[in-house]
Formats: structure tokens, C-alpha cells, sequence
């Protein structure tokens, strides 16, 4: 086998046993092991502290690096906490924003998890979060932006996208509470107003409905609408949002040639937004399954 050859083969092999690669729809499988792992302690914590599980499952991926960073796996720190002047605790010394920062250190990663939640509640510069639904990660991701949780200005958009990619508002818990919603709400005939926009037919939801309810509201297969709307099972709808009735397109009309990101856009935002398809949207801009687009960004709509 020549030289060439077998840096072709070396290339190929590391590609294919990646742990942190992504699939075709932007997942990898280091985080969704993680997932599996952690998901039952995130709940647990939702229900002591009252932080959705999403935020804290997003939040431990993106500084951990799904468990593998040097201060997750040195300190079993899994939120990048650093020491404050408050904390008597064990010390870990990293180079971050600046060299040798003090990091917390923790004795297993349950107590990283306990002391994250006890960071967010405890401190009045969070105390806004807890006023937010615990199944509105959007605001909450943005919130953490907004009150300095992380000095990445891509900080909430990188949350938003990993819950959707993730599905992971499906671990809020409020699975039997939409339920027990849908079925003491009378729906009305059409009670859903029909627009039109962009050359695409469309409802809002109210902040009360699901995607189950616009189906059988309007006579639709909720396949179909889940389809529409690049919506997978569980996607929970907020008020305000728009849900089309039919296909979207491949590109924005005219005048719409880009769009600036906004602080708590996610690629499906957009997509809603423009009545553009969201793989079409990827694809229009060369970005993969996993691309978190930061305030700022410009993208390509047409």
C-alpha cells in the first residue's frame, strides 16, 4: 500500500470511530449517550430547583463537551463554574478567559449537577429565570445570555439548537400535564384563524393548543403537519408560533435575501419565519445538521 493510501485509510478510520461525529441529522453519539446517562439526574433536579432538565442537560453538553473536556473529566465539573469568593470547596486551576482561572472541583458529577442548580437559585441575577414557564427553554437559554451565565455571545442560540437537535424538551416533564390539558379543552370547530403569508397558508398557536389539537381542529393528519413544519414528535408549541398547512418552500421570496440572527434564533426559527424548508435553509448557507447560528450571523435565505 503506497504512503498516500494510507493516510487515506488513517483519515477514513478516524472519521468513522469519532465519538463526538454527527449524523445526518446533526446528532453524535457521545451526546446522546450522555443524555441516556444524566437525563434521570436533570429531572431530578428540575423537580428540587425547578430549572427545566433541557437547560440543564443543554448547558452540562455544551461546557462539558458531553463529559469529555479536561475540567469534566479532571474536576467533575460539567457546567464550568469557577470558584467566586464564595466557595470553600475543592479547587481546580484552568486557562480559560484568562491563563490558571480557578474552576470548582467536585467528587462525582451528581454534586457538579446539585451545585449548578444551587448556583442559578441562589444568586439574584437569575432570580428573572424562575419567572419563566419550565418548559420555555427559549427564554431561559436567552436569560442565561443575557445575565453573563457564559461570555460566548453564541451562548443561548448554542442551548436552543442543542435542545432541538436533542429533543430534549421532551425531558421538561409536562408530557402528562399537556395531556390532561388536551383533554379538558373543547375545541371548537375552526376555531383557528387561517392567514396567509409568504404565499403559504398558516395558523398561530394560541399558547394553549398543541400540534394534535391545530390537526383535528382544521381536519389534518398531524403527520402531515409535523412534516409541514420540520416539527418532530413533542416539539411544544408557544404562543405566537406559526404552524403552515402546507409545504414550504425552497427559498425565501423577494425582497427577503438574508436574515441577521437574533439573540435566541435557532435554524428553525428562520425557517418558520421565511416559510423556508429547514434542510433547504442548511443547505442555502453550506451549514451541517449541528451549525448554531450566533447573533450576528448573516444567512442566506434565497
Amino acid at each position: 500500500m503506497s504512503l498516500k493510501n494510507r493516510y487515506v485509510l488513517f483519515f477514513l478510520l478516524l472519521v468513522a470511530f469519532n465519538p463526538l461525529r454527527a449524523d445526518a441529522a446533526g446528532k453524535n453519539s457521545a451526546y446522546e449517550k450522555y443524555i441516556s446517562k444524566y437525563k434521570d439526574e436533570a429531572i431530578r433536579q428540575q423537580k428540587k430547583y425547578k430549572i427545566p432538565a433541557s437547560i440543564t442537560l443543554a448547558q452540562a453538553l455544551l461546557e462539558s463537551n458531553a463529559g469529555a473536556s479536561t475540567l469534566a473529566r479532571k474536576s467533575n465539573n460539567h457546567f464550568g463554574i469557577k470558584c467566586h469568593s464564595s466557595w470553600k470547596g475543592a479547587r481546580s486551576y484552568h486557562n480559560d478567559d484568562r491563563e490558571n482561572e480557578c474552576f470548582r472541583k467536585y467528587k462525582d458529577i451528581t454534586e457538579s449537577y446539585e451545585d449548578h442548580s444551587r448556583f442559578l437559585s441562589g444568586q439574584s441575577r437569575y432570580a428573572r429565570l424562575f419567572e419563566y414557564k419550565i418548559t420555555d427553554y427559549k427564554k431561559w437559554a436567552k436569560g442565561l445570555q443575557d445575565c453573563y451565565y457564559a461570555s460566548d455571545r453564541g451562548y443561548a442560540n448554542k442551548l436552543i439548537s442543542i435542545i432541538e437537535t436533542y429533543q430534549l424538551y421532551n425531558v421538561d416533564g409536562e408530557k402528562g400535564k399537556k395531556k390532561a390539558k388536551k383533554e379538558a379543552r373543547q375545541v371548537n370547530p375552526l376555531s383557528h384563524e387561517i392567514f396567509r403569508t409568504h404565499g403559504l397558508i398558516y395558523v398561530i398557536a394560541d399558547g394553549n393548543d398543541s400540534l394534535e389539537d391545530i390537526a383535528d381542529d382544521l381536519g389534518f393528519k398531524v403527520k402531515k403537519l409535523r412534516k409541514y413544519n420540520d416539527m418532530p414528535e413533542g416539539y411544544p408549541l408557544e404562543k405566537g408560533d406559526i404552524v403552515y398547512l402546507q409545504k414550504k418552500k425552497k427559498k425565501a421570496d423577494k425582497p427577503y435575501q438574508f436574515h441577521t440572527v437574533r439573540v435566541g434564533d435557532s435554524m428553525h426559527d428562520i425557517s418558520q419565519l421565511y416559510g423556508i424548508q429547514l434542510k433547504r435553509l442548511y443547505k442555502l448557507n453550506s451549514k451541517k445538521p449541528d451549525f448554531a447560528p450566533e447573533e450576528g450571523d448573516m444567512l442566506k435565505l434565497r
